[in-house]
């Protein structure tokens, strides 16, 4: 079976070990659209079931000293409109949903790379280091405050949480830089699933690498790949044949200006490469500023 609970746009995000100096901040507001296909176990009897969702983001990010080691902590806010059409048992039928989905807290700790300083150091460590290595760690845990109905199959919020450990890198050389990032999906148990059942899911397993050029100060562009794969699920103990895979491709144009802000356009393509999951097409426009 599929159960779906729609987040913000799919988890392949460039520069995310890029090193921040400490005492700033950074906020950050977004808009997405996705539209595609969503494919159902026959066994449900939906089929021809298409997609359309507009997304709106809030998100906050902020360095810190972790001993002698750079961390940060990243906190996303997703809220959606969406809409599924289809026909089910042969019927055609539309399902809404509008609210918060899951929001998301990440804590990343940078084990080699920039030490934890200000701007004006950070800025000659960059000088006098053209081409370095970062390695991190991440704990990423999205939190069951999303909208979410015990009588319903699709629901924005997933009722229970998602544990993300992370592993990653960054490697830098002038104005080039390539990321590779491998993460576990793990999914605590929903207790409160469709009409008081329970719902099991196995552990999904993900990597993303991206590739990023940056133009002069102010312009940069990338383009990423993934691939995830697992999650089968396990409905009041009985094991579903419905494991995910997806290949994921993506590419980002980004620019800032004022001196702080910064602007992002993305368009990410997720391609299901099985019979039960979903491919779909998303645009994504984000805005950010970073102060003091």
């Amino acid at each position: 079976m599929l159960y779906l609970q729609q987040g913000f746009t799919q988890d392949v995000e460039p520069r995310r070990w890029a090193s921040i100096p400490l005492g700033l901040n950074v906020i950050g507001a977004g808009y997405a659209y996705t539209s595609g296909d969503v494919f159902f176990d026959p066994v449900l009897g939906a089929e021809d079931v298409t997609y359309s969702g507009n997304g709106l983001v809030a998100s906050y990010v902020r360095p810190f000293r972790l001993g002698n080691k750079l961390a940060r902590v990243d906190v996303l806010l997703p809220f959606s409109f969406s809409r599924w059409e289809g026909l089910l048992n042969g019927v055609a039928t539309s399902v809404s949903r509008t609210g918060f989905a899951d929001p998301r807290v990440r804590l990343s700790l940078n084990l080699t790379g920039p030490p934890p300083s200000g701007p004006k150091e950070f800025q000659e460590y960059l000088a006098t280091h053209p081409v370095f290595t970062t390695f991190g760690v991440s704990l990423a845990v999205s939190l069951p405050f999303g909208q979410y109905f015990d009588d319903k199959l699709i629901n924005l919020g997933g009722n229970r949480f998602v544990i993300r450990p992370q592993i990653g890198m960054v490697h830098y050389w002038g104005p080039w830089s390539y990321e590779l990032t491998g993460s576990l999906v793990i999914y605590s148990t929903n207790n409160d699933f469709f009409n008081g059942g329970e719902l099991k899911q196995k552990t999904l397993f993900a990597f993303q690498t991206h590739l990023i050029r940056q133009f002069d100060k102010r312009f940069w562009a990338s383009l990423s790949a993934g691939y995830n794969q697992g999650a089968s699920s396990v409905v009041n103990k009985q094991f579903n044949d419905d494991q995910r895979a997806n290949f994921i491709g993506a590419a980002s144009i980004g620019a800032s200006f004022a001196g702080s802000q910064g602007l992002k356009l993305a368009y990410v393509y997720s391609k299901a490469q099985r019979d039960v999951g979903s491919t779909t097409n998303t645009l994504l426009l984000t805005w950010s500023i970073v102060f003091k």
